[in-house]
């Protein structure tokens, strides 16, 4: 029979495997017996092997990673043990097994068999768990062990949103979902808006917002496979909207009280605020705060909000301060419009510095607790030194008393009405005068006063304004006789009063 010669390149394939036994010469060998024996060989003497598919995973936080493994051992022995660890260092002449870490032992699950398979399972992976991983068995022969070496690596990371730094309104912005390693497998990316699905502008790991406005201003996340990134503020930049001004504490305010005026406006970033009173600037800042307001800070206010992309005035607000009666006073007023007549009336008016309106006023005779009267005006038809007294919800303030003398004369009375202030020397003035005029009367047959009027059934009037030289003394003297018929009334001459400098009583009686 005919032999077949092996060729020999093939020949020498099998010189080079180790433990071929060659019992017949090579060059007598037919072919087909040699690739048999080859088959038959690689089948028993299989050596120790693992492998890992895919030899590196990159992971999401708390996922769950599986790490395919497979291995190989002659076929002649058994295998005794299998498990994993992380380490090529020994711990009581043995690798440390996974398994029986405290760190592992609930979340390692082991997929394999003794056969092939050596897959397992890690669930709930954290940043900790970035490591290279190995799979190792022991056989009952010889007691031989095997360690996968290099192992499977395992990077764990986070999700990440990576947005600009700065971003103003009507920019074009683009957020990135970012995480430190390639992720193993394919992934599909899912964005988020203050939690809620977005489903426009999503490319690949990439979203884009077109022409961005302060109403996109929101926290923005992206997730994968369920796992979702912390969620990052979309910062956008634009000018001041709407200032408004808030009074605190809101309501009535009342002179004494600390009152606090807030500027809000819708800004990023904020803005700063200016504050003006009537158009005038009168202080900075977001809160302006003015504190035992007075009547004299009532007002009109507004701020002005700027920031480097704009500013914006707000509307105005008034501050309207209520306060007690102040500077209450007294003048006098005779009732009788172009003429002055023998018996005409002499009124005190009472005149006060508040707000709100008074409630009332109230009049009084010194040195008697009840009123004598109320209203603005009061007729006085008695002697005595009265006052008046102003009233609002906020307080009270009495003015200064003047006096008032009635003189009952034969056919006439006589009304002085003198101010406070005259003192001794007004009380002297007066004796003086009302001297002067009992000696002129006596040596008149007529009852005159200064001048004489022709007809008896006429009677006369009189005024006689007295002003000191000093600054303290102003006093005021009035003579009034009993009045007429009233077809003697006389029209006074404006012209007689032109010399006298008494505002409150002269221009009054002439009006």
């Amino acid at each position: 029979m005919s032999m077949i010669t092996a060729p020999p390149l093939l020949l020498m394939f099998l010189l080079m495997i180790p433990g071929v036994a060659m019992v017949m010469s090579v060059r007598e060998a037919p072919i087909l017996p040699l690739i048999f024996l080859i088959m038959i060989h690689g089948v028993c003497s299989q050596r120790e092997n693992v492998i890992y598919s895919p030899s590196h995973i990159c992971a999401l936080n708390n996922s769950s990673v599986i790490m395919n493994c497979t291995y190989t051992f002659p076929t002649e022995r058994q295998i005794r043990k299998v498990f994993w660890t992380k380490t090529l260092e020994k711990v009581n002449g043995e690798h440390p097994d996974l398994s029986e870490d405290p760190e592992y032992s609930q979340r390692l699950q082991y997929l394999g068999d003794k056969q092939q398979n050596c897959t397992i399972r890690l669930s709930h992976v954290t940043l900790k768990d970035s490591h290279e991983y190995y799979f190792r068995f022991i056989t009952d022969k010889d007691n031989v062990k095997w360690t996968g070496v290099p192992g499977v690596t395992l990077a764990v990371t986070d999700l990440q949103v990576k947005s600009p730094e700065r971003v103003t309104e009507g920019d074009s912005v683009r957020l990135t979902c970012k995480s430190s390693c390639t992720l193993t497998d394919r992934a599909t990316f899912i964005w988020y808006r203050n939690s809620q699905p977005l489903n426009v502008g999503i490319i690949e790991n990439q979203l884009i917002l077109w022409r961005v406005n302060r109403e996109d201003t929101s926290r923005y996340s992206c997730g994968v496979d369920g796992y979702i990134s912390p969620a990052v503020q979309l910062n956008i930049r634009y000018p001041p909207e709407n200032p408004v001004i808030s009074i605190s504490p809101s309501g009535e305010i009342v002179s004494g009280d600390s009152v606090t005026l807030i500027c809000s406006s819708d800004s990023n970033p904020p803005a700063e605020i200016s504050w003006f009173k009537r158009g005038t600037f009168v202080g900075s800042g977001r809160i302006y705060s003015i504190s035992k307001i007075s009547s004299d800070d009532s007002g009109e206010y507004k701020c002005k909000s700027i920031n480097e992309h704009g500013e914006k005035y707000s509307d105005n607000v008034t501050l309207n301060v209520m306060y007690p009666p102040r500077s209450v006073s007294v003048s006098i007023s005779i009732i009788q419009s172009g003429q002055i007549c023998s018996g005409d009336s002499v009124t005190l008016i009472c005149s006060s510095d508040l707000n709100p309106p008074a409630l009332n006023f109230s009049w009084f005779k010194e040195n008697e607790s009840s009123a004598v009267g109320s209203g603005q005006s009061f007729s006085a038809l008695q002697s005595g030194r009265f006052y008046c007294q102003a009233h609002n919800q906020h307080g009270s303030q009495r003015s200064d008393a003047v006096t008032v003398t009635v003189h009952h004369g034969a056919g006439r009375n006589v009304i002085v009405i003198a101010a406070t202030s005259g003192g001794l020397f007004f009380t002297i003035i007066f004796i003086i005068i009302l001297f002067i005029m009992r000696k002129r009367r006596d040596d008149q047959t007529e009852d005159l006063t200064v001048k004489q009027i022709s007809d008896p059934n006429e009677d006369s009037y009189t005024a006689l304004d007295l002003k000191s030289t000093t600054s303290d003394l102003y006093d005021t003297l009035t003579t009034v006789h009993p009045r007429a018929p009233e077809d003697s009334c006389r029209t006074l001459d404006p012209q007689s009063f032109s010399k006298h400098e008494n505002p409150s009583i002269n221009r009054k009686m002439l009006q």
